[in-house]
């Protein structure tokens, strides 16, 4: 590709030559690298990888995860990835936030106001696994958090989490 053709790539052309030379890239560096949100970089992956929820099936789709027992919480900004093992406590709007308490060390106050879209996605890790996860984001199209569906000793992903996560993607279509 010659500097004219590459200066006059769009940034979601860039995201998708980014996805092409590496189809199991991190998503959030992908994004960076290409000067876009996450958002539109989750968006550039094929459609049977991603599947878009409304924003305001958040606390339908927050109670239905709170039933799958241990799962990966994970929150990935700049300057930390942060990953937390628990169950999702029921949680309850109140104050102007959707507040989660219980027997967990996953516990606080989500905006859930500024959940703007909801995605599940199905796809592989850069070791050739298949990852799992719900990712909630925000109106700048970054994301404020991800529950992963978790792995067994041997790296396998937990069949009644699968299951679940599974029938979400029938059930948010």
């Amino acid at each position: 590709m010659t500097t004219v053709e590459a200066a006059s790539r769009t940034p979601v052309e860039h995201v998708r030559d980014l996805l092409a030379a590496k189809p199991d890239g991190l998503i959030e560096a992908i994004a960076r690298e290409a000067g876009v949100s996450t958002r539109v970089a989750l968006e550039a992956l094929p459609a049977e990888q991603r599947l878009l929820v409304a924003p305001e099936r958040f606390e339908e789709l927050w109670q239905e995860l709170a039933t799958w027992g241990e799962v990966l919480f994970l929150m990935h900004t700049p300057d930390v990835v942060l990953e937390c093992v628990g169950s999702l406590p029921v949680g309850s709007f109140g104050h102007g936030y959707y507040n989660i308490h219980g027997d967990s060390p996953i516990g606080g106050h989500i905006k859930a106001q500024n959940c703007q879209a909801i995605y599940l996605v199905d796809r592989a890790t850069a070791q050739g696994r298949r990852a799992c996860s719900v990712q909630f984001f925000n109106g700048a199209g970054e994301v404020m958090f991800k529950v992963f569906v978790r792995r067994d000793a041997h790296r396998e992903l937990l069949p009644d989490q699968l299951k679940g996560f599974e029938a979400l993607k029938t059930r948010f279509v």
